[in-house]
């Protein structure tokens, strides 16, 4: 503050000392005081790119968590299904996406874990470098289904009809889940089927139960529109354990296929390089939602098993599931 010499001071009174006082705090503490009043972090809604498309059952997954965890946070979570090229697209869109908390991705293995391992052309993002675990969602059980009207009903009767005559398979399209469980399965059991693509998993599903293909490896959600119809036939189940709900279904490894396991889950992430405090926000309140009864019965409903993951949980069954897949796409010589 410069004072006009020339000019005699005005009387310094009790009012003009207060207002002096609070002008110099109010400039030594300027930013200091606009940070303070900057809005605390979630103020607005967050988005999560969803990369496959709506009603899937990683989709279904995610809407099921993000419902309660908007609860959590006081802010909507709304999910943004961005499709193509099998998720790549949503997650390249992720990676490059401002780190601040307002934009998250649900992936699942097969984007981060199957994909960067078959597919030819250079990935847009790093999936260990360039987003950071927040929590596990969903299992997905997955299971090798057919049509009521294929004369199969084991695996083993599956491969020998194969080897006969031309049989075709639903998938959500090239790369997707559907597409990879299938492709590694024909390589593994010495089989050729010719692939019918869809945008969408939702999509061959209901043409698998229509009898307009005949083979798909079907997540459970998918399969539970048509369970009372009978049209859709499970002859083996794609993950290492038999299910515990469909006891009666042998795993594909046990019916011949050995080494066979075709695991599928989703779960959140955020961009590398978001603040930690907004990490450690959306981590436990993510922790607490999956904790929760209410939810865990709804995801099971939904045909889906609870499958909460700690970050460092997570990052390690990446690494476990990234090294598999190097094996496995070796093994078959599986290339996109």
């Amino acid at each position: 503050m410069t004072q006009q010499r020339h000019q005699p001071c005005a009387p310094f009174g009790v009012s003009s000392r207060r207002q002096l006082l609070a002008g110099i705090a109010a400039l030594g503490a300027g930013p200091t005081a606009a940070l303070a009043q900057a809005a605390p972090w979630p103020s607005r809604p967050v988005s999560i790119i969803m990369p496959l498309q709506a009603g899937t059952a990683s989709d279904i997954a995610l809407r099921i968590m993000a419902d309660r965890v908007s609860e959590k946070l006081g802010q909507r979570m709304v999910v943004e299904n961005l499709t193509g090229a099998a998720g790549l697209i949503g997650a390249e869109r992720a990676a490059r996406a401002t780190a601040d908390g307002y934009t998250l991705a649900a992936l699942n293995n097969s984007i981060l874990t199957i994909l960067p391992n078959v597919q030819r052309r250079r990935l847009g993002f790093d999936p260990f470098a360039d987003f950071q675990p927040i929590a596990g969602i969903a299992n997905i059980p997955t299971f090798l289904g057919v049509h009521k009207d294929v004369p199969a009903t084991t695996v083993a009767e599956l491969v020998a009809l194969a080897k006969t005559r031309d049989l075709n398979y639903a998938s959500g399209g090239t790369g997707s889940p559907q597409h990879l469980a299938t492709e590694m399965f024909m390589a593994m059991a010495g089989v050729k089927m010719t692939e019918v693509g869809y945008r969408g998993a939702a999509a061959a599903a209901a043409d698998l139960a229509a009898g307009h293909v005949q083979v798909m490896f079907i997540a459970q959600t998918l399969a539970l529109p048509f369970k009372d119809s009978g049209n859709i036939r499970f002859i083996g189940f794609a993950g290492p354990e038999r299910h515990p709900e469909y006891p009666q279904v042998p795993t594909v490894a046990e019916q011949g296929v050995a080494g066979y396991d075709y695991s599928s889950w989703i779960a959140l992430f955020a961009p590398t390089g978001t603040p930690a405090p907004v990490l450690e926000r959306l981590r436990a309140d993510s922790a607490a939602a999956l904790a929760e009864p209410e939810l865990q019965q709804k995801l099971i409903r939904a045909g889906l098993q609870p499958w909460f993951k700690t970050p460092a949980q997570l990052a390690e069954v990446m690494r476990g599931d990234d090294a598999r897949w190097k094996a496995v796409v070796r093994m078959a010589n599986l290339q996109m």
